[in-house]
């Protein structure tokens, strides 16, 4: 008997680190109009492309069937599970989870299920997924493996930044006036997740000084903190990631792993949107 990991498609993690580590993916959905893609079959550059001719679409959490089959699947081996989904407050993954778990549990009355509330999403959520998952590839118990994710979400901090407000107004997240005074300002904010929410940590004039602070908040928590892990996320900027990656190698002397962040966060914050995802070895929180 084995504890296996599930999370959702928004914890973007390395397919070649997920594999590694048996880590069990379900998918968000894109919806445009009456078309709905699964978010792991949707790449960034066409989604976008989408988006430009056919405006902002709308996101859908997990089907019920695909979470009760990946959940059934693992639990007719005998294995034991640890769910860990997006925030609560973003989805209704983490309550449909639930639901499906009652569900499991009827058919299954000696399956052993947890599900984890990561507050978060992109690699905040998958680092809670990684670490959870190499525990259990250690042979931790399923308690012991829901306490480390758990204990992870308080180590761990999402900053970005957006190329510009103009999809942060398209999605709700921002007014009208607000994005139309932040552009004409060149006002760019430094989001970050909180209490499963997302807030702004700090607010700088144009993108690049933008990029440079939210990289001193970083290196800031790391001198206080220690650092675990860090990755760096961004949409359709590569060559802005990679410089990111090379100031934060120089003053930690570390390589930093970069990947996207795929359709359901990223059309809240849209193409050239940039920021790092860590966590520390001291808790933050």
């Amino acid at each position: 008997m084995a504890v296996q990991i599930i999370t959702d498609s928004t914890s973007y993690i390395d397919e070649t680190l997920r594999a590694s580590l048996g880590i069990n993916v379900v998918s968000l959905n894109v919806l445009f109009d009456n078309d709905n893609f699964r978010e792991v079959n949707l790449k960034n550059d066409t989604f976008y492309e989408m988006m430009e001719k056919r405006g902002i679409p709308t996101s859908s959490q997990p089907s019920v069937e695909e979470i009760y089959t990946c959940m059934e699947n693992i639990i007719k081996k005998g294995d034991e599970i640890l769910c860990v989904f997006l925030s609560s407050s973003m989805s209704g993954t983490y309550s449909t989870a639930h639901m499906v778990k009652e569900m499991i549990l009827e058919n299954y009355v000696n399956a052993k299920i947890e599900i984890v509330d990561s507050r978060s999403n992109s690699m905040q959520l998958g680092f809670a997924a990684i670490v959870a998952a190499r525990a259990a590839k250690d042979g931790q118990s399923l308690e012991e493996v829901k306490t480390i994710a758990l204990e992870n979400t308080r180590r761990s901090r999402f900053l970005f930044i957006p190329d510009n407000l103009v999809y942060l107004k398209k999605g709700g997240r921002i007014g009208g006036a607000s994005a139309l005074i932040g552009n004409i300002l060149k006002i760019i904010p430094i989001l970050t997740v909180e209490d499963g929410k997302t807030s702004i940590a700090n607010k700088i004039r144009t993108k690049r000084r933008a990029k440079l602070e939210m990289a001193d908040m970083f290196l800031n928590d790391v001198n206080k903190f220690g650092l675990g892990e860090v990755a760096i996320h961004h949409i359709n900027c590569i060559d802005e990631a990679k410089d990111l990656a090379l100031i934060l190698k120089q003053s930690l002397n570390v390589q930093v792993p970069i990947c996207d962040i795929g359709p359901v966060i990223g059309l809240h914050v849209g193409p050239g949107a940039i920021g790092i995802a860590y966590y520390t070895k001291n808790p933050l929180r």
